[in-house]
């Protein structure tokens, strides 16, 4: 993983904040997480109220090993535990039946939560900081993305800067920089609560590493699913820049670059670039890598200049499953909202 070196007396202060009830926003392998101290009440609703989230949206809380879910879990089933043991720590969050430690303010007051073990280095050590300073080998980070509610989510420290900010201007106690994040999308969530796993949201963990790991299918909720628990990201709309965005086909980009005017639009697509598109952005050739980079160029794309964000779709195949994911929800905000005579 290609983190920054560790800065220690960050650390530490950081997690002094966590413990005076503030917010740290911290790089995880996914995302920047947004970070109260999960036992803290005030500072978990703080988060809520500096993010714009709606209250009844669950957060995911990030432990400081596998061993310590069961302080937060009511139970781990064998396929939580199977899947905890190949992914942990990793970009995968289980949801499981809460215990009584898990509140209501952490988990929307259902009756699961949603946890994480992180593998990013700093995210580790702030993880370890707070558990040391409080003697409680459990304590743990409630966290979501470090961005206002809907937006592009963070995958460096001056994305967080642009949207929340440091106080005193801004909404965040200490924004610690990691560097970039390795995956650069949220975490794959499987939901264990009860019943057959169900798969709330594709992530760098495949639907097909986890149907291998537990030996069976393993089904994604639809998004009208009512038995599903709520979930981070199964929104319709989420992920979305400031400017319009579209997710065009190969076939279609040329004659929309044509239409919209080439000096209005920002393209993301494999090369050859466009004649007179000056904001191109060339796409990734593999979905790692694709989702990698994805948010840090929608971020450029957005304050680009331009008017409309155009995308070439992705391919269809399974393991861009998470990365379409992502930009169909981007661009269901504009969906029906474009103006062709703009």
């Amino acid at each position: 993983m290609n983190a920054a070196p560790l800065d220690a007396g960050a650390i530490a202060r950081a997690a002094r904040l966590l413990q005076q009830g503030k917010l740290v926003a911290f790089p995880t392998e996914t995302v920047y997480g947004l970070g109260a101290d999960a036992d803290n009440v005030p500072a978990v609703r703080a988060i809520f109220a500096a993010k714009g989230r709606p209250v009844d949206h669950p957060l995911i809380v990030h432990l400081p090993n596998p061993t310590s879910a069961a302080a937060w879990a009511g139970e781990l089933a064998p396929a939580a535990r199977l899947l905890a043991d190949r992914f942990w720590p990793g970009p995968l969050t289980l949801v499981v039946p809460r215990a009584a430690r898990a509140h209501d303010a952490l988990t929307g007051s259902q009756a699961s939560v949603g946890l994480r073990c992180p593998a990013h280095p700093w995210a580790r050590a702030l993880l370890q900081a707070l558990c040391l300073q409080t003697q409680d080998p459990y304590r743990a980070i409630a966290a979501p993305s470090a961005n206002r509610f809907g937006h592009i989510s963070p995958t460096r420290a001056e994305h967080v800067h642009a949207d929340l900010g440091q106080k005193p201007d801004g909404a965040v106690d200490l924004i610690l920089d990691g560097g970039s994040c390795e995956v650069g999308i949220e975490s794959t969530i499987v939901d264990l609560s009860a019943g057959a796993p169900r798969l709330l949201r594709p992530g760098a963990v495949t639907q097909a590493q986890i149907e291998q790991v537990l030996g069976c299918e393993v089904a994604a909720a639809a998004l009208d699913d009512i038995s599903a628990p709520r979930a981070p990201g199964r929104l319709q709309r989420h992920y979305a820049p400031r400017r319009p965005l579209e997710l065009i086909e190969e076939a279609d980009l040329a004659g929309r670059v044509r239409q919209l005017g080439a000096e209005q639009v920002a393209v993301l697509a494999p090369a050859p670039q466009l004649p007179a598109v000056t904001r191109w952005w060339t796409a990734a050739a593999d979905a790692p890598s694709y989702a990698h980079r994805l948010y840090d160029v929608l971020h450029q794309m957005d304050a680009s200049g331009a008017q409309r964000l155009l995308v070439q779709r992705p391919p269809a195949q399974a393991q861009w499953a998470a990365v379409r994911d992502r930009l169909e929800r981007a661009a269901a905000a504009f969906t029906g909202r474009f103006d062709d005579a703009d």
